[in-house]
């Protein structure tokens, strides 16, 4: 099965202004395990970036985890779109370049286990549904937009958002009509937000196109499953990360887990990742 994941440094740039680009080591060691395990369990993937992102990754050593290549769309990303606002707006242009049925699926987000089986006879496959809150999903009053953008009408305010670190499409029909709704609103958008514009373009949107369409939403988990001790299939490090990034030993002691993991699985990939200089200490170790 065909996967993707994708990486738009615009916004890094745009925080860290004459800075090198850089990744921190536990969101390295993610995007390399999410890479391998897929490639293992279930399929074929790429990465989608642009010239930046390409050559930080090549001159790491890692263009060898995406066994179906690395490239530069991204690249072609407007430079209308506010990398603050929508700083995710690099996905959405990923998924413009892979056609249904494929998986669209972050780099912070690992999936242990085959599951081919859950995917094949799905549209639309998500990894949890949201439900609606005010702070995060607001009403269409809150968006300030463009006068000539008018949400389409048959959209179900009501329905629960599509959390799509992993999404798979069955449906090219709902994938270019995601896209063009998608696009239509971020072009639409005359407001700065860093939160509720991008989240309703990616995941909001995505459940109202799909219902809209007649087409069933299938989820893989549920947010509490996703995170329990319990969970054997998945692992998303979203709401870890900022506990990481603020605390060395959490972040030390996730990054030597993920190191073991390689060295057992993919130990054709442990002088690769020795290599490089944030993650050597983790690959070093006795």
């Amino acid at each position: 099965m065909q996967a993707f994941a994708s990486n738009w440094t615009r916004p890094y740039a745009m925080n860290h202004p004459g800075q090198p680009y850089e990744v921190a080591d536990f969101e390295l060691m993610t995007t390399i395990l999410s890479a391998l395990m897929w490639r293992k369990e279930n399929g074929s993937i790429r990465m989608i970036t642009d010239r930046v992102g390409e050559r930080f990754y090549r001159s790491l050593g890692l263009a060898p985890i995406w066994d179906d290549g690395i490239s530069p769309e991204l690249d072609a990303v407007p430079y209308t779109i506010d990398p603050s606002t929508f700083w995710a707006a690099g996905k959405l242009y990923a998924l413009c370049c892979v056609p249904a049925p494929c998986v669209m699926m972050d780099t912070d987000f690992i999936v242990w286990n085959c599951i081919q089986e859950r995917l094949e006879d799905s549209q639309l496959t998500v990894i949890h549904r949201e439900p609606l809150t005010q702070e995060i999903y607001p009403a269409p009053d809150a968006f300030d937009l463009y006068e000539d953008y008018t949400f389409p009408k048959e959209w179900n305010w009501d329905a629960p958002a599509c959390n799509t670190a992993f999404c798979y499409f069955g449906s090219e029909s709902l994938r270019q009509s995601y896209l063009h709704q998608a696009m239509d609103f971020i072009h639409g958008v005359r407001g700065r937000d860093s939160l509720i514009y991008m989240v309703f373009a990616e995941q909001r949107l995505l459940a109202m196109c799909a219902e809209s369409l007649g087409i069933p939403i299938d989820a893989l988990s549920t947010t509490e499953a996703l995170f329990s001790q319990d969970q054997k299939d998945f692992t998303h490090t979203w709401g870890f990360k900022q506990a990481m990034a603020e605390y060395p030993q959490l972040r030390k002691a996730f990054c030597r887990k993920c190191a073991r993991r390689i060295r057992r699985d993919f130990p054709e990939y442990t002088r690769i990742c020795s290599n490089i200089p944030v993650l050597r200490s983790y690959f070093t170790e006795a």
